[in-house]
Formats: structure tokens, sequence, C-alpha cells
């Protein structure tokens, strides 16, 4: 079975920014809620602060966006080359 690295990548991408955009508007709402995750997150993305505002949390959630399509794709790929070399399959 092979993977389609797009696909796979804009899954992750989705899924992961959604996670920090919905962390981060909860925490919006309720300071203090998710502080653990998104202190983590702010480690990791230049520019993104847990509690800024709407505006770092947007950009925390492109971050994330874009991290998870990069990371998706190369999982897929990686994926792709290592079932293709154990499987002998040249799909």
């Amino acid at each position: 079975m092979k993977l389609h690295a797009l696909a796979l990548g804009l899954t992750l991408g989705i899924l992961w920014g959604g996670a920090i955009l919905l962390t981060g508007l909860a925490n919006l709402i309720w300071p203090g809620y998710g502080m653990a995750f998104l202190e983590v997150v702010a480690s990791i993305y230049p520019g993104f602060a847990p509690g800024g505002g709407v505006g770092t949390v947007l950009l925390g959630s492109v971050y994330g966006l874009a991290d998870g399509v990069i990371g998706g794709v190369i999982v897929a790929w990686l994926y792709n080359v290592l079932s293709r070399k154990f499987t002998g399959a040249g799909e």
C-alpha cells in the first residue's frame, strides 16, 4: 500500500494546527487552560505566546499547519521508501 504524501501531510497539518488553534482559543477564554501544552508550543514556534491574544493564536496555528504538512509529507515519503524496500513491491 502506498501513502499519498500530500494527503497525509494536509491531514496532519490540519489536526496539529487545529489542536493549537482550539487550545489557544480556549486559553483566551479560560486563562490557564492548556498552559503546559501552549508553553511547549511557544518554545518551538517563534512569535507564539500563550495568552498573547488572537493574533498569536493564529500565528501558532499557521506554524502548526505548516509543521504538520511538512512532517506528514516526510513520514509518507519515508513509509513509501521503506515499504518498497521490505516488500520488494514496485508500486
